[in-house]
């Protein structure tokens, strides 16, 4: 029989299966089990997004698109950009449309990194983060973003990691909204970090996939700031603000070698978005606002319900600015993230992630997302207190 063991890529085999799916693999052998943990709208794609999908595939688009994507698509992303936060791109090439973000995030990588450049990224983070950089070749160059500061992160912590882990720095990574924890930057805060980036001459990589999702204030893209749009991507999607999932579009917006570079990876690794997603995506930009903005307002009321639903049971929980998690502090029950979890989840029946999911510095917490219905969010509150009291 073959030996497999030295025949594998040895950087894959040293990731970690990511945490989430790992859980939610026991999760999916439970019956009726509330979920607070995948992070996903609960809502169905806005109806005038699903209904020109389907007349397009009866009318026969049904066949690749151009590597770069739709110009038509391209051009209303360009104008979604412009009137929402007056942030100018060129449609034929500073555009490029990527299956969801999380390729848009891997081609990105390949495309700037040599092996051996550093990385700066934020954690508790999204899974793949880590291994992506990896996967390019990257060194991973971790900043901490805390309790403290109700896990915003911080232009002086970032500084503190620059050529760290015996690497230079040539990538900061930013992601916000956050994904686990809610967590958004302000204005100051964000041009510091732009000051720390120019003086250390860093390309910026914002994943802004939850921008739509702020609740109290305008979502400020990093391309915004002084000095920022020419050294940074920005990448941005329709999953979320719009629950097309499934639709799988994601696009990058930047300097033109740079998209020119990462659509040479995609051409050869992807070909293209799928063409109905792409359809989906244009139709969502005309039509769909008002639906978006309704998702966005039953969030808000959600948010609200369940922070206050676990600072009532003692579980500290501080209020996120965007997306749809929360990332309460379960210390004071003596319980690990993963134990918490696991017997929230036995005695129950209540599926969150543990914290450490998101990176070591997650211990003590764990996500719940509130994409998912009042009443169901309702009745998982009640079940976790009960679980807390006991």
């Amino acid at each position: 029989m073959l030996d497999w063991s030295d025949k594998l890529s040895a950087v894959v085999q040293s990731l970690k299966p990511s945490g989430i799916r790992q859980f939610f693999d026991i999760v999916a052998t439970r019956k009726d089990c509330i979920s607070l943990g995948v992070g996903e709208p609960d809502f169905v794609t806005p109806q005038v997004v699903i209904d020109h999908a389907v007349q397009a595939l009866r009318d026969g688009y049904t066949h690749y698109t151009g590597n770069a994507g739709l110009l038509s698509l391209r051009k209303e992303i360009a104008r979604y950009l412009e009137n929402e936060y007056a942030l100018s791109y060129n449609p034929e090439k500073e555009i490029l449309i990527t299956v969801g973000v999380s390729q848009a995030v891997d081609i990105a990588f390949r495309a700037l990194l040599n092996n051996g450049d550093g990385v700066i990224y934020p954690e508790p983070c999204y899974v793949s983060y880590d291994p992506m950089i990896r996967l390019a070749g990257g060194v991973p160059q971790k900043v901490l973003a805390t309790e403290a500061t109700d896990f915003a992160l911080q232009a002086a912590n970032i500084s503190d990691v620059i050529d760290s882990n015996g690497a230079k720095s040539k990538v900061l990574f930013l992601n916000y909204p956050s994904n686990p924890t809610g967590a958004s930057i302000g204005r100051a805060e964000l041009e510091r970090i732009g000051q720390v980036a120019q003086k250390n001459n860093l390309i910026v990589i914002s994943d802004e996939i939850y921008g739509e999702l702020n609740y109290e204030e305008k979502h400020i893209p990093f391309a915004t700031l002084p000095g920022m749009r020419d050294r940074t991507l920005l990448l941005g999607g329709f999953s979320k603000a719009f629950a097309m999932t499934g639709w799988r579009i994601g696009y990058a917006c930047g300097d033109e070698n740079l998209i020119r570079s990462m659509t040479k990876i995609h051409q050869y690794s992807m070909l293209c978005a799928p063409t109905i997603g792409q359809i989906a995506a244009e139709t969502a930009l005309k039509y769909a606002i008002p639906e978006r903005d309704k998702m966005r307002d039953e969030y808000r009321a959600r948010r609200n319900l369940i922070v206050k639903g676990f600072n009532d049971m003692g579980l500290k929980c501080f209020m996120p600015q965007g997306a749809f998690y929360v990332f309460p502090d379960i210390r004071s029950t003596g319980k690990s993230s993963m134990d918490f979890a696991k017997d929230l989840l036995e005695q129950q029946n209540v599926a969150v992630v543990p914290g450490t999911a998101f990176g070591d510095s997650g211990e003590g917490f764990i996500r719940c997302s509130y994409a998912t219905a009042r009443k169901e969010i309702e009745a998982a509150l009640t079940k976790i207190a009960a679980f807390v009291q006991s």
